[in-house]
């Protein structure tokens, strides 16, 4: 069986048809080619690299901030991020208690007096926050105004409760439409976290 050959074209004529210098220029730009292709390769490879480690370093440094935080608590460093919620916690109760007793129109003038310890927690909050003797002289003192004052609701909701037809005895119906019983205690809670804020040690 015969090969199909090109007519003008022998075998052996092809390798024959270029020059010694003609095949050691194309060599040499065959192998510029390679290098560059694994230049190319290897710049690519470092780029992709680079990402990866910024991902790393940020994850390092949130784990840092996140062990450092677990480290001041687990040391009673918390003083100052106690403060701020404390004060957090005061503007929004104050804001709540206002929209609830200004429904009931401010029947009892007593009922002003967690909306104006409000502002009182958030300014000495803030102050404890950003000094050491604040929050160990105006911050506890503020916090435990609030305290008293959370008591003083919870007992001033439990008779306004008792005071409605039927009273206890209806105890169901009533709490559902008297004043809220518990509300006052949420008061309570943020003046104990500005106590508990004034007794710890300030964090690293």
């Amino acid at each position: 069986m015969s090969l199909l050959v090109h007519p003008r074209i022998r075998p052996g004529k092809v390798a024959a048809s270029k020059k010694p210098a003609d095949l050691a220029t194309d060599a040499a730009e065959a192998v510029t080619a390679v290098k560059a292709a694994a230049a190319a390769i290897k710049t690519a490879a470092k780029t992709a690299a680079v990402a990866p480690g910024r991902d790393g370093a940020l994850r390092s440094e949130a784990a840092g901030l996140a062990g450092r935080l677990l480290w001041n608590v687990r040391h009673g460093r918390f003083e100052r991020t106690l403060s701020l919620l404390t004060a957090a916690g005061s503007l929004i109760t104050a804001a709540e208690i206002y929209l609830e007793h200004d429904r009931a129109s401010f029947g009892n003038k007593m009922m002003w007096w967690p909306v104006a310890l409000g502002p009182i927690g958030v300014a000495a909050g803030v102050a404890g926050f950003y000094d050491a003797k604040a929050a160990r002289t105006v911050l506890p003192i503020a916090s435990g105004m609030i305290v008293a004052n959370g008591l003083q609701g919870t007992y001033l909701h439990v008779r306004g409760i008792a005071q409605k037809p039927g009273g206890w005895s209806m105890a169901r119906y009533n709490i559902e439409l008297g004043p809220p019983l518990f509300a006052p205690l949420l008061v309570t809670m943020v003046g104990g976290m500005g106590l508990v804020a004034s007794v710890l040690r300030r964090e690293r």
